[in-house]
């Protein structure tokens, strides 16, 4: 195995640089190779595979909802959706749910929410507070709101209608409230995972609300990498005491199969009618019975708890580590989201790791970023950190910061 993807040979879009490896299936956190090579999984999917792979209680409620009803129209009833847009209430303290398939489509569907909502108020040309380095999707909208040039770049001209700011920074935010009359929202990620595991302060998350809440603007928090348990808690805004108007939720939230959500408080649920938005695929009673039975079985295996338990562990002996080497930036996050900032381009690590039988990624050029599914045991974060730690020292002492 070489430290570079391999290249594109097949009749496959060209979209992704590769490891030169497939896998052939999974069990718990572990997976394999078309090769029968193992490997620790530190990525689940990134962040999907929130039960790890093939769990004994999810593969049968799929084999039986597979035998009964996998897909149909949106035209009929949906029993399936009643009954996890309710646990998704319950859980959030939110009203309303629309399903869709993917965070992408979660995002957009907030954008179209918040643009709405808007124009109900009167205002032809309403702005969305958006954040650098903050990451939505990549449709041409979401694109837009994202804070990254490199996902921007030969897709201009960029959906109008954003007003970017620092994360953390209260201020840009109270001076946006003065400045711009349009303003109907503030769209922002709990922790943002792409832009390099870079959390939200929770007093931070409070003074937005309080703005929100004086201006009447929509508070849009975008929960499809942090949400569903990752950070101890069932959404990673909660640790902050606030609610949101809208919640987009998608990655983790039915084990792996693919799915999306918007879920809506008060002030935002009623904004679009029979009509405005819709979907083929969203709320297909497949991915509905995975996320009912994904949440059954976090809640049965309390693993909220152990993602927090885990989590903790990581972080610490991270820190224990690498305290006193330079190379080594900061280590941030919650929960099973980590990422070890370090002060060098680090995205070789991705084959390194794989070499020595651990899926990790790297984002925002120098960020190693760790999201293990969330039933990690204890001896599999310490296998984490003792595949880890000499690679990240090793290339530390090899590649000298420029």
């Amino acid at each position: 195995m070489t430290d570079t993807a391999t290249p594109n040979t097949s009749h496959v879009m060209n979209t992704y640089g590769r490891l030169p490896f497939a896998l052939s299936h999974g069990r718990g956190v572990r997976v394999w190779d078309t090769q029968g090579r193992e490997y620790l999984d530190a990525l689940a999917g990134i962040a999907v595979n929130t039960l790890g792979h093939a769990h004994p209680k999810l593969v049968p409620a799929l084999q039986d909802q597979v035998a009964r009803l996998i897909h149909c129209s949106n035209y009929y009833q949906m029993p399936l959706q009643e009954q996890l847009a309710a646990k998704l209430c319950e859980l959030s303290g939110l009203s309303n749910v629309f399903f869709g398939n993917s965070g992408l489509e979660a995002n957009e569907g907030a954008i179209k929410i918040a643009r709405k909502y808007g124009h109900d108020k009167g205002i032809d040309l309403p702005e969305i507070v958006v954040y650098e380095r903050a990451f939505h999707g990549r449709s041409i909208a979401t694109l837009s709101a994202t804070g990254n040039t490199k996902v921007q770049k030969g897709f201009e001209p960029l959906v109008p209608g954003f007003v970017r700011v620092p994360l953390n920074d209260i201020a840009a935010v109270e001076e946006v409230a003065k400045t711009r009359p349009n303003v109907v929202a503030v769209f922002l990620e709990t922790i943002q995972g792409e832009g390099g595991i870079n959390p939200a302060r929770a007093e931070y998350l409070q003074a937005v609300r309080r703005i929100c809440d004086q201006r009447g603007w929509l508070l849009m928090i975008d929960e499809v990498q942090c949400g569903v348990g990752r950070t101890g808690k069932w959404f990673a805004h909660q640790w902050a005491g606030i609610k949101p108007d809208v919640m987009p939720l998608a990655k983790g939230l039915a084990g792996g199969v693919p799915v999306g959500a918007i879920v809506c408080g008060p002030k935002a649920a009623n904004v679009l009618g029979p009509g405005n938005h819709g979907t083929t695929f969203g709320g297909n009673p497949l991915a509905m019975r995975a996320g009912i039975e994904t949440l059954r079985i976090m809640e049965e295996d309390k693993l909220l708890d152990n993602a927090a338990r885990q989590g903790a562990l990581l972080k610490a002996e991270f820190e224990r580590e690498f305290a006193g080497n330079p190379g080594v930036v900061e280590i941030r996050g919650q929960g099973l989201m980590l990422g070890i900032e370090l002060d060098r381009p680090c995205g070789e690590l991705l084959g390194r790791a794989a070499e020595a039988g651990l899926l990790i990624s790297v984002t925002a050029d120098k960020v190693v970023r760790l999201l293990p599914a969330l039933i990690l045991t204890e001896a599999e974060a310490r296998e984490i950190v003792t595949r880890l730690v000499p690679l990240i020292k090793d290339f530390l002492a090899a590649k000298p910061a420029a």
